[in-house]
């Protein structure tokens, strides 16, 4: 199943936001030469992302950053699930 015909880039950004806010992750979009990325600056913990970046590569950075923290045991949308397992398995191809 292709997630990005049954919801938006928006849409699955905006779940995934929702999903770091659920774990207590902080999102932080800045500029910078940079994708972004999982990080803990004193004791919290955040994901930083390029904020130029277009909607696509933002959810792509926060679905690994994610992915980095650990959601095995957390509920989600199958459809976020399944996005997140083929951003992975796409990065591992590379």
């Amino acid at each position: 199943m292709n997630v990005g015909k049954i919801m938006t880039q928006e849409q699955i950004l905006t779940e995934l936001e929702h999903l770091a806010n659920n774990c207590k992750i902080s999102i932080r979009y800045e500029k910078g030469d940079f994708d972004g990325g999982y990080c803990v600056l004193k004791a919290e913990r955040l994901i930083v992302i390029n904020k130029r970046l277009a909607p696509a590569r933002r959810a792509s950075v926060l679905a690994h950053g994610l992915a980095e923290v650990g959601i095995d045991e957390i509920y989600l949308k199958p459809a976020i699930r399944e996005y997140i397992e083929d951003e992975l398995s796409r990065a591992s191809k590379l």
